[in-house]
């Protein structure tokens, strides 16, 4: 596969940020039924085609790292550090914002924890841009099931940023998370990580994924759809289970 395919998925990775936040359609509660779908199909994914691909890493690890017990599980301690990170970055930034609106009317937090927030999800976009660049390696079809997934994913996660930072994450934040994603694609043309450590940053993606699609759809101001959460987890997964 020729090294330029993967820019494809980047740029349109980057036009959702762009634009992601003017799909007024989705917006309001109850939660859209396309927000839910998309936050389905991107939870399918890493259960059903990225865990699986990163059992079969296990042993790559289990080589580089020699240990017992917990030890031997390195890619799921990822999985589970990718979770627990963004977890408690959520609860930060919900508690600042409560503390806000107590003290000065306002329902957004505060500068320093938008830029905490902002600078989390840049790192986050890079590793998936670097991630995009490594699939280069593999198959179209593993290409294109990973651009999707991340495409559907990233608009969620601008509706998120969206509801939690308004004009800030408009003016500076989309276009910070840009910058990360293709700062993330083009490092893969200048620094190659092992295949250990590529496995180990496809855990703590998937970890991410998890939480940052579960924090979107299950609190109950959102009103958000389970079928339609079900139907797009269902959908993609015989898609994923077919091919």
């Amino acid at each position: 596969m020729e090294q330029h395919v993967s820019i494809w998925p980047v740029l349109v990775l980057a036009i959702i940020h762009f634009f992601g936040t003017r799909l007024r359609f989705l917006a309001g509660v109850p939660r859209s039924v396309w927000l839910s779908m998309a936050g389905g199909v991107s939870v399918a994914y890493v259960f059903l085609h990225l865990f699986p691909e990163l059992s079969e890493g296990q042993q790559h690890v289990e080589r580089a790292f020699v240990g017992e017990g917990f030890l031997r599980h390195h890619v799921y301690i990822m999985a589970l550090i990718g979770l627990s990170v963004f977890y408690g970055l959520e609860r930060k930034i919900v508690a600042a914002k409560e503390e806000q609106q107590e003290k000065k009317g306002e329902n957004k937090p505060p500068p320093g924890m938008f830029w905490l927030h902002i600078a989390s999800f840049s790192v986050y976009n890079a590793l998936i841009g670097y991630i995009l660049f490594t699939r280069e390696e593999g198959s179209m079809q593993q290409l294109i099931l990973f651009s999707v997934a991340m495409a559907l994913h990233f608009i969620v996660n601008d509706f998120g940023l969206q509801e939690h930072h308004h004009e800030r994450y408009r003016k500076y934040g989309r276009w910070v998370l840009v910058l990360a994603l293709v700062v993330g694609w083009g490092t893969g043309y200048l620094l190659e990580l092992s295949h250990t450590l590529v496995v180990l940053v496809l855990s703590f993606v998937g970890g991410g994924v998890i939480l940052n699609v579960l924090k979107e759809e299950l609190p109950e101001q959102r009103k958000s759809r389970y079928w339609a959460f079900a139907l797009g987890a269902f959908l993609y997964a015989i898609l994923l289970l077919s091919l």
